[in-house]
């Protein structure tokens, strides 16, 4: 693959020993495609903060590829945060993704020490130097809790100047909404690499879901023909797959620095489209 392009997977912390051992064949199988770095999230308000730890230090220790915990700050301290920063930073971990994090179900407002997402990247650069590379999210389309676009412009332009290195974005299947994203922030003289995150399409439903819960713009076509597939699960496999695919080489032609995949866990949809994209092994 080229030096100028990274390639990363995601995962989830899982509450079993059977789906842990499922995430860890998944990214022995991953592996293999030698991606830059593994991510792992984290919990809102850092309900899986042992889990993720956990994961994030096996992930490390037994495949080839550098792991990067998920680090948020809604319902942490400082001294937890600066406990967790010590452990990756003994561990030799030298990524993390940080961001503000979900809120609880029922918590109306951010809690703890730090409130935003710039705040935590300006806290662990005091407290580690430039020892990490510090991913950031980024909302093509918007934050869905976001004043208005411009407000969340400006937001992001603080996460970058407060030491970021780079950013992941929310999945979109819009391409446009990628580019004018990232016109509009270089405007604002943000030139850090910006990172499409990518969903595969697999079931519907739970997709219309998620993308309604997190912001996430599913358009009407492609609402419509899954719609129009019904039950037909290899049909709607087929079609996210087609979708995905041409979604990420038109981003990848327009200059997008990279891929992110969503893996949900599972290895299938979203080696089919590197392996559409003849991305190297």
């Amino acid at each position: 693959m080229s030096s100028k392009q990274s390639f990363s997977f995601e995962f989830f912390p899982t509450k079993t020993d059977a789906g842990h051992e499922k995430l860890m064949n998944v990214a022995r199988q991953l592996a293999t495609y030698k991606p830059e770095f593994f991510s792992c999230t984290y919990g809102a308000g850092g309900s899986t903060r042992d889990r993720t730890l956990g994961t994030v230090l096996q992930l490390e220790r037994e495949t080839s590829v550098p792991a990067a915990p998920h680090l948020s700050c809604v319902g942490d301290s400082q001294a937890q945060l600066r406990s967790l920063l010590a452990q990756y930073k003994a561990a030799g971990i030298k990524r993390i993704v940080a961001l503000r994090g979900d809120l609880p179900s029922g918590m109306g407002m951010a809690v703890g020490e730090l409130r935003h997402a710039s705040d935590l990247v300006e806290f662990i650069r005091q407290e580690t130097g430039d020892h990490f590379h510090l991913e950031v999210a980024a909302y093509p389309e918007m934050h869905p809790q976001a004043r208005n676009f411009e407000h969340d412009l400006a937001n992001f332009a603080l996460k970058a100047n407060a030491g970021a290195n780079s950013a992941i974005t929310q999945y979109f299947f819009n391409a446009d909404s990628y580019f004018y994203f990232v016109e509009r922030v270089q405007k604002l003289g943000v030139n850090i690499p910006i990172v499409p995150g990518i969903m595969p399409i697999t079931n519907y439903s739970k997709l219309a879901r998620f993308s309604d819960a997190c912001g996430a713009e599913l358009p009407r076509w492609i609402r419509k023909q899954l719609e129009a597939y019904g039950d037909d699960v290899k049909s709607i496999q087929g079609f996210g797959e087609q979708v995905i695919t041409e979604l990420c080489e038109t981003l990848l032609a327009g200059g997008a620095p990279g891929l992110h995949f969503y893996t949900l866990n599972q290895a299938e949809p979203s080696l089919a489209i590197w392996n559409n994209l003849k991305l190297a092994q």
